[in-house]
């Protein structure tokens, strides 16, 4: 009896260390950044390789943000792409979802990030530097067709960050490059979610997830299809 009790009572142990840690399918850290009002929260779905991502958050904007993020290190040139669409139809039109790459996970850090806003508002947006100011229109690229694409691609190569979107069955379509050259390996790269209203959490569902590292080592293939 005390042996089963002493198995019972590690394995508790170590399941809750490994809920602390983070990791959800093929990422590994998993958290809220910025300390917004309403905690997020993130499901994973392994028979699907689907994720459903919550978060909250005032913006991602000016000189700190508040958002949901779920997210790796990597080094080097890689490309993200999967496929975003927001759960519900209510909520802030300017909720946004897509791929983020971030110097760290303070919330003020440098980042370029690739967003779907929930009113078809397409842009890659970026702080250059930890607590620069994010300004309308020097910090952003807008795309000029407004809709909401559902498969959106970010590529780092060298220091450029090249942002793409499209619709299933279709070419993608460039938004814009952009070069962070003061981004220093690594860096953290993942799917972000805000709701731009800190009163508020959205959702969004996530599939096909594709994680492709290019540089300094063998091409992959990506991590799910």
């Amino acid at each position: 009896m005390r042996v089963i009790l002493s198995i019972l009572i590690f394995s508790f142990c170590f399941t809750g260390l490994h809920a602390q840690s983070g990791s959800i399918g093929v990422f590994t850290h998993n958290e809220d950044i910025g300390n917004p009002k309403l905690k997020g929260d993130t499901r994973y779905d392994a028979a699907t390789k689907t994720y459903f991502v919550k978060g909250a958050g005032y913006n991602i904007w000016f000189a700190r943000d508040e958002f949901r993020f779920l997210y790796k290190e990597l080094s080097g040139d890689f490309t993200l792409r999967a496929n975003f669409q927001f759960v519900g139809t209510k909520g802030n039109a300017h909720r946004k979802m897509g791929w983020m790459i971030r110097e760290s996970s303070d919330e003020a850090a440098a980042s370029i990030n690739a967003c779907v806003h929930a009113d078809g508002l397409v842009v890659l947006q970026w702080r250059p530097l930890k607590g620069d100011s994010m300004r309308d229109p020097e910090g952003e690229i807008f795309f000029p067709k407004k809709e909401v694409y559902q498969v959106i691609e970010m590529e780092r190569k060298g220091n450029n960050v090249t942002m793409k979107v499209g619709q299933p069955g279709e070419a993608l379509q460039l938004v814009g490059t952009h070069a962070m050259p003061n981004f220093k390996d690594p860096v953290l790269a993942g799917l972000f979610i805000s709701s731009h209203d800190e009163g508020a959490i959205e959702e969004m569902r996530v599939w096909n997830v594709s994680i492709v590292e290019t540089a300094g080592k063998k091409a992959r293939e990506p991590e799910e299809k």
